[in-house]
């Protein structure tokens, strides 16, 4: 049987192995955005993480599942954060006004862009990692607002609608031409007249397709 002494050396690995981990992660992301996926190599994540590169390889055993690792859990964290929604608020506009603004604040970060960009490019030689790089971010995230506008059509503040469907037209509506534009680095960056723009309207079109009166 375990003794106190053994689960608390077990953590302190545990602990350990996860410092380890984020260490190697926050250099890996430091190199991937300088260097893109492609220019991106083992030795220069590990010398940028200050770890060996046989230590680099018993947590990560290829460039690809670094990577995959890296953008999955920052994609299924934004996830987490911005569509922690509360199905018992009533103010329909002002939720989908205050998830809109914060949706695309972080669509827009150059940060963000460049994962997307990365990802593009890469899913083409590993489309398990645009696979899983979508079901992370985009399905979760729309699930997550169809759970919220589901209980608003249960309470009738909605009309009863695919919810699925509705909430992928409104992030849609609220990003419409913005990520795109930043994706292929055309014109300038995001205003914040713009993003309160864009989310506005997005509110009006979903309102007007899905409130009751509609």
């Amino acid at each position: 049987m375990a003794t106190a002494d053994t689960a608390l050396d077990a953590r302190e690995r545990t602990s350990g192995e996860t410092d380890k981990r984020r260490q190697i992660l926050d250099g890996a992301r430091a190199v991937f955005m300088a260097s893109g996926f492609d220019g991106a190599s083992m030795g220069e994540i590990a010398k940028a993480a200050g770890v060996s590169k046989g230590t680099l390889y018993v947590y990560f055993d290829s460039k690809e599942a670094l990577f995959e690792d890296l953008a999955l859990s920052e994609k299924r964290g934004l996830a987490e954060v911005l569509f922690r929604l509360d199905a018992d608020d009533p103010d329909v506009r002002s939720v989908l006004t205050r998830l809109g603004r914060s949706y695309l604040a972080e669509m827009i970060r150059p940060e963000h862009v460049t994962v997307i960009r990365m990802v593009i490019g890469a899913c083409e030689k590993f489309p398990r990692l645009g696979q899983a790089f979508f079901e992370a971010g985009p399905v979760q995230g729309t699930t997550r607002l169809a759970a919220y506008l589901d209980a608003q059509v249960a309470a009738s503040r909605l009309r009863p609608a695919d919810t699925n469907l509705a909430a992928r037209q409104f992030l849609q509506i609220c990003q419409a031409g913005l990520l795109t534009r930043l994706l292929f680095n055309a014109g300038d960056g995001v205003s914040q007249a713009e993003i309160e723009h864009n989310v506005s309207e997005a509110v009006r079109v979903f309102l007007a397709g899905y409130s009751p009166e509609a």
